[in-house]
């Protein structure tokens, strides 16, 4: 397994391939040489323009090839990549933006305008590239995508990076509030490549749908792997699951990620798979979430030659557990074994290996560990810590990732998630901070209290409940429900708001949330 530079992925492939299709949206393709010869460009703009090594690069772009390049482009120029997801709202990104100091934005021209105030709030932010269709551009923004990337002549040649050196901040919400920066080097983007395309055997004949964004850790690696290997990724706008099922045969998918409530939508009768089966599609795995049993039931029917891969993971660790196809009868409820090159270890309260049976946290071993959270010491070694069973001997520490989520193992070692630790909300494949859903619900001025947990949900995984002390007389619950979509993406917004006279404490007088997850819904 090689651990290289990320846009040396890319670069590889287009020797080997120059001319195979590489990228595509929406009708336009792109062949592996035209992809580098735009990320060549693109980072010899950026260091013109001033970018420097190690200087943070937002990417404010929805799905598209702009965005690919964008992301090779800054690895290329030596600079931090920050992928941001394009359904957050201005005043999210302000908090991305000033968090990690970021340098550069590349960000539509029809977006431009509304970031006003985030470059008044971050004086880092020196520059903005404006992405707009041919013969476009904002006057707001000090260079244009397009013109950066339009320069025939320019060679990746001349950049500092190594391996080790920090390639991208993913954002990810925390249980303390406001979304964290994991970080990751170089060589652990290009590990997770490796070993994802190692057991879902991935090559240069697979054609992979992209449809998570490149804002989730699993989105991300749809895009390396698929220039790792030669292989080609098409990126789809989709709202309906029908808008997937005609990508999956329109494109020849060969592989499709997705989290559960893709694969609820997929699974009903109007998204017209039994109608239309992909003939080319060989594999599809879940992120984000266990797959509920009956969806995974009607999809193993309607998908009876496509290989089905279970799999577990955490952003600061990337993949940690894959259950083989073969496995799927005997344990469908089980999420499978380490991933190649790693090795989990399930560890009880004491610090002991536990027994098969035994609940115990999972800590992740392996070449996939992240750096840690950027400009977060004490998160950081809460989550990632010494290995507990590393030989003395040998002198030399080594970090592991505590996962926070409470699995055990049966007889032959196969894992099994039992509930995570903390008081996460995982919904739609989203990990979702209850602070912050809390902190939004109180600015609108209307309620003195907050409390909001995850319940049960078989699509989603987690619907999100909210409960609220008014301040003052009544408060209406859809108008809070409007109030926090204005501001918060979709799979952020309470699904239900109900008002209370007050909330639950424990004996310290905190809140407690637990009475609130045992409280019926109406």
């Amino acid at each position: 397994m090689t651990y290289g530079l990320i846009h040396e992925m890319l670069q590889a492939s287009a020797t080997r391939k120059p001319h195979a299709e590489a990228l595509v949206h929406s009708g336009r393709r792109l062949t592996y040489a035209q992809v580098q010869r735009r990320v060549a460009s693109l980072a010899s703009g950026l260091r013109a323009a001033g970018v420097e090594r190690g200087d943070r690069v937002g990417i404010y772009l929805p799905p598209s090839l702009e965005q690919a390049i964008a992301i090779f482009g800054v690895a290329a120029a030596d600079a931090v990549y920050v992928p941001v997801n394009s359904g957050l709202y201005p005043a999210q990104l302000t908090h991305i933006a000033s968090d990690c100091q970021m340098k550069a934005l590349i960000t539509g021209a029809d977006q431009v305008g509304r970031l006003e105030q985030t470059r008044a709030d971050v004086p880092s932010l020196e520059l903005v590239v404006s992405v707009a269709g041919a013969g476009t551009r904002s006057e707001a923004a000090e260079l244009d995508f397009n013109e950066l990337c339009a320069d025939e002549t320019a060679s990746m040649d001349g950049g500092k990076s190594i391996p080790r050196d920090l390639a991208a901040l993913i954002y990810t919400s925390g249980s303390t509030g406001k979304p964290k920066g994991v970080m990751l080097s170089h060589e652990q983007v290009v590990a997770g490549s490796s070993i994802v395309s190692e057991y879902l055997k991935i090559n240069d004949e697979d054609r992979i749908l992209a449809v998570l964004p490149f804002s989730f850790d699993a989105g991300m690696n749809q895009l390396m792997t698929a220039m790792q290997q030669g292989g080609t990724l098409a990126m789809c706008d989709w709202v309906f699951g029908h808008d997937i099922v005609r990508a999956l045969e329109h494109e020849r998918i060969t592989g499709l990620a997705g989290v559960p409530t893709l694969w609820g939508l997929l699974a009903r009768p109007d998204a017209g798979l039994a109608d239309n089966p992909p003939p080319n599609l060989r594999y599809i795995t879940n992120t984000g979430g266990t797959m509920p049993e009956g969806v995974l039931a009607t999809l193993r029917e309607l998908l009876p030659t496509t290989s089905i891969y279970l799999m577990y993971g955490l952003t600061e660790a990337f993949r940690s557990t894959y259950l083989p196809p073969e496995e799927l009868d005997r344990r469908p409820d089980s999420i499978g074994k380490a991933i190649p090159h790693t090795e989990i270890l399930v560890v009880n309260d004491e610090g002991k290996l536990c027994a098969p049976g035994e609940p115990g946290e999972l800590v992740h071993r392996g070449p996939t560990v992240s750096l840690g959270y950027w400009a977060r010491p004490d998160l950081t070694k809460e989550v990632l810590r010494p290995h507990p069973f590393a030989d003395p001997e040998l002198g030399v520490s080594e970090t592991v990732c505590y996962s926070g989520d409470l699995v055990r193992t049966d007889e032959d070692g196969f894992l099994y998630f039992i509930a995570r630790r903390d008081a996460m909300i995982k919904s739609s494949g989203y990990r979702i901070s209850p602070t912050e859903v809390e902190s939004t619900l109180l600015e609108s001025g209307k309620i003195e209290l907050a409390a909001v947990v995850g319940v049960a949900d078989e699509l989603l995984g987690a619907r999100i409940r909210a409960f609220v002390v008014p301040k003052a007389g009544e408060v209406d619950p859809k108008e809070l429900v409007r109030f926090c979509a204005q501001r918060m993406p979709r799979y952020m917004v309470p699904h239900a708001v109900e008002v209370v006279d007050d909330l639950p404490r424990t004996t310290s007088g905190k809140i407690d949330y637990a009475a609130l997850r045992a409280v019926p819904e109406a």
